[in-house]
């Protein structure tokens, strides 16, 4: 980096390597595992030490290995912290890469050279006053790309530089003296955290990393540091639970239940293995870990790239089945939008979130019902609100997707709380609650939808029409009514591709009901075109 007063300079961003910064971010996250070794390696040798040592140097020994502990486990959100900043300054220097790399291609296109210091002057043989407009237009292109690469070099300066005065100083202070109530706003939460000082922040994350990890409105850095530090107190009680239904029980339907249960709890574990080894993986965009759960069949927010710095947003809500077990899997949707965002627009910062945080039905009678789509309304409600507020850069747009039952999840918290979204987007959709796109709440033209072809949600149809075709079903009308289209009424409401929706459709090949993300389908295309705005 330059420092904070030395501007980035033209032949310094070309040759930037923003693989060499993401690579030093993930070795200093790196150090967080032989930190925690060596922190329970202390606490294990303090607890040798008790049955058979007591007196005044017991004491001020199992003080000083306590303090020892504290010590270590104090920097665990620092290592977390530096590898966020590098992560982000890779992040922006690639697109400022991309931006620079198109400015010498426009300068190239149109007869132009660029000097080793960025300075633009018209090409040999080409009179400046004819290139006078394209001279000014690329000279702008090229201060852009600089001036994005500088900002970026001094945040993270001013960063860094904020941490090795905290390990001088001390990672932590005393606790601030006022947390937020339970149902205060994400608007509150977040001006609480922004009137904290940053010794108080890192002394919630590294003692409240529940209280923080959870919290909507909290920057997505400081979520992601405390769900991090509860990471590993999330697997063990994943491996209790394990424990316990190992222990055999009478045969009958209290053995049919821990053997089901026993399942589900192994598949959560696979889940969230997965997840933890993205969540270490070197490599862009960083995973920013939002929320996670394991109770029951298991809840996670994962994001991919910083929300609160990126220029565009998906929230993607998947449907019916979805738990902890399948959000590695889900998360692989999410991505490719991402890649596809990447391709079209490589000027240009993303981040896509997988928004996993409600109770999935996992049965075809749950998901023949509206009632968890509807409990899970307020939570995504808060959460938008809450992308919002934390954000750090121009506002966004925010995109929210949901698949299959997940529709009905963004269509229900749409319609009965509003979402904090610039557009929505249905795939695969029973119907998402309304009959019309006007009662979603969102700008004119910014409700989409695409149904495959060969999609098997096409058949679902209300209860009443199924009742009538049953009926009807040993009458001459039976065969015509199997192979008729119906309507265009789903189970929950109009279907969102009928163009009576009022919404904007947009094609998906053959590709059945979960190839929506398929290479070569072009609705992977449109997501990721709509989540660009173009």
């Amino acid at each position: 980096m330059t420092g904070p007063a030395t501007p980035v300079g033209y032949a310094q961003l070309w040759r930037a390597d923003p693989a060499g910064w993401s690579a030093a971010g993930a070795a200093w996250r790196a150090l967080t595992d032989p930190l925690r070794h060596r922190a329970d390696a202390l606490d294990a040798r303090a607890a040798a030490l008790r049955p058979g040592w007591s007196g005044g140097a017991a004491t001020g020994a199992q003080g000083r290995l306590g303090g020892l502990r504290t010590d270590l486990t104090d920097v665990l959100p620092a290592l977390l912290e530096v590898d966020q900043t590098l992560a982000e300054l890779a992040a922006r220097l690639r697109v400022a890469k991309a931006r620079l790399a198109a400015a010498v291609a426009h300068a190239e296109a149109g007869g132009l050279s660029i000097d080793r210091t960025g300075a633009v002057r018209p090409g040999p043989g080409r009179p400046r006053p004819q290139a006078g407009p394209a001279v000014v237009q690329v000279a702008a292109e090229v201060r852009g790309a600089l001036a994005l690469a500088g900002a970026a070099d001094r945040e993270a300066a001013g960063r860094l530089t904020g941490l090795a005065t905290a390990a001088v100083t001390g990672w932590v202070s005393v606790p601030p003296a006022w947390r937020p109530p339970p149902g205060a706003t994400p608007a509150e939460v977040s001006r609480w955290w922004s009137g904290l000082t940053p010794a108080e922040r890192r002394w919630l994350v590294r003692h409240e990393p529940a209280r923080v990890g959870g919290l909507d409105g909290v920057p997505v850095a400081a979520r992601d540091q405390a769900n991090r530090l509860l990471l590993a107190e999330r697997r063990a009680e994943l491996a209790a639970r394990r424990r316990r239904l190992l222990r055999p029980v009478p045969s009958g339907p209290a053995e049919l239940a821990r053997l089901a249960g026993l399942t589900r709890v192994e598949a959560a574990l696979r889940g969230l293995d997965g997840l933890a080894e993205r969540l270490t993986a070197r490599g862009d965009p960083r995973a920013y870990l939002l929320g996670l759960d394991p109770a029951a069949d298991g809840r996670a927010v994962v994001a991919l790239g910083n929300p609160d710095r990126a220029g565009a947003v998906l929230t993607y809500v998947p449907g019916m089945t979805a738990d902890l077990a399948d959000a590695p899997g889900e998360l692989g949707r999410a991505a490719r939008v991402l890649d596809r965002c990447a391709a079209l627009a490589p000027t240009e910062e993303a981040a896509a979130v997988l928004w996993l945080d409600y109770d999935a039905p996992d049965f075809l009678t749950e998901a023949s019902g509206a009632r968890q789509a509807e409990e899970a309304g307020p939570a995504l409600h808060r959460f938008q609100e809450g992308l919002r507020a934390s954000h750090d850069a121009p506002p966004a747009r925010q995109t929210v997707l949901g698949h299959s039952y997940g529709s009905l999840v963004v269509g229900a918290a749409a319609r009965d709380h509003g979402l904090s979204a610039d557009a929505l987007v249905f795939v695969g959709s029973p119907g998402v609650g309304v009959d019309h796109a006007a009662e979603l709440r969102m700008p004119p033209g910014q409700v989409w939808s695409a149904t495959a072809p060969d999609d098997v949600i096409r058949l679902t149809r209300p209860p009443e029409e199924l009742a009538r075709r049953a009926v009807l079903a040993g009458t001459p009308l039976g065969p015509v009514l199997a192979v008729l289209p119906g309507d265009h009424e789903l189970w929950f409401g109009r279907d969102p591709s009928d163009p009576r929706f009022g919404g904007r459709s947009f094609p998906s090949g053959r590709h059945g009901h979960t190839g929506y993300w398929d290479p070569g389908n072009p609705a992977l295309d449109g997501m990721a075109r709509i989540v660009l705005g173009r």
